[in-house]
């Protein structure tokens, strides 16, 4: 196993009652050498004093000088990742503790530069959903642009070979608009093991039903990739079949 270090991409905003949680994940790897950047888009509750009871020095907190939304504080974090490989967890998401060992393991035998993985669904208490979400084992460019396959706790790249992301203000999807820059750059790869936790919560920036998940979507082409009001509704569209599709072969209901 290599000993380069992994950057985690933690935006924050509110997450008080469940961060402790998601960083006890990160703390509980097998694989140690990472730094933890977590960006604070100026919560009103207490998450800063969550944080700051953790001494560990590979935790790193920083406050955004305004509400700037998670797009912003995902920039900064990137900004600031001195590792090789970048990782990204949402700050009430979780992860199984061989999940950096195995996804590194995974990319640096088969010489892969972009990788994600399955993950299961918990509820906002943290009751398992009996829901699994996997993916197709290879992603190009066509297929991430119709619809978008990795979890964002699931989702790792090299740095070295991708470069510095940085993604324009859209207030959803913006997980998303890192995967469309990474994948001109290479294909995404699938890790066929369930690695983490995705926490379905009524606060989260994820818009409800299937449709206003879909419809978000039109910003991300418009404004992220800058595509003219034809292209944006065409890929927009184009996401109501790709998610069908996901929805009905790779999510699984037990």
């Amino acid at each position: 196993m290599c000993d380069q270090i992994v950057s985690i991409i933690t935006p924050t905003y509110n997450c008080a009652s469940y961060i402790a949680e998601t960083i006890d994940s990160v703390l509980s790897q097998t694989y140690g050498n990472w730094e933890m950047i977590i960006v604070d888009d100026c919560s009103t509750d207490n998450t800063k004093d969550v944080v700051s009871k953790y001494s560990d020095h590979r935790i790193k907190y920083y406050c955004l000088e305004r509400n700037s939304g998670a797009a912003a504080a995902r920039n900064k974090a990137l900004s600031l990742a001195k590792g090789q490989w970048v990782a990204f967890l949402d700050s009430d998401d979780l992860w199984l503790p061989s999940k950096l060992e195995r996804q590194l393991d995974f990319m640096i035998r088969n010489e892969i530069s972009f990788s994600y993985h399955r993950y299961s669904e918990i509820s906002e208490s943290g009751e398992d959903l009996c829901v699994e979400v996997g993916g197709l084992k290879k992603v190009s460019k066509f297929q991430m642009f119709s619809c978008c396959w990795p979890g964002c706790l699931s989702v790792m790249y090299d740095r070295e070979k991708i470069g510095l992301i940085q993604i324009k203000n859209v207030k959803k999807n913006n997980d998303t608009a890192i995967w469309l820059k990474v994948i001109k750059k290479t294909p995404c790869y699938l890790l066929n093991e369930n690695l983490a936790r995705y926490r379905r919560r009524k606060g989260s920036i994820t818009p409800p039903g299937i449709f206003k998940r879909i419809w978000a979507h039109y910003p991300l082409f418009r404004i992220a990739e800058g595509m003219n009001p034809i292209e944006a509704s065409f890929w927009t569209v184009l996401n109501v079949f790709g998610n069908a599709y996901k929805k009905a072969f790779f999510v699984k209901k037990s």
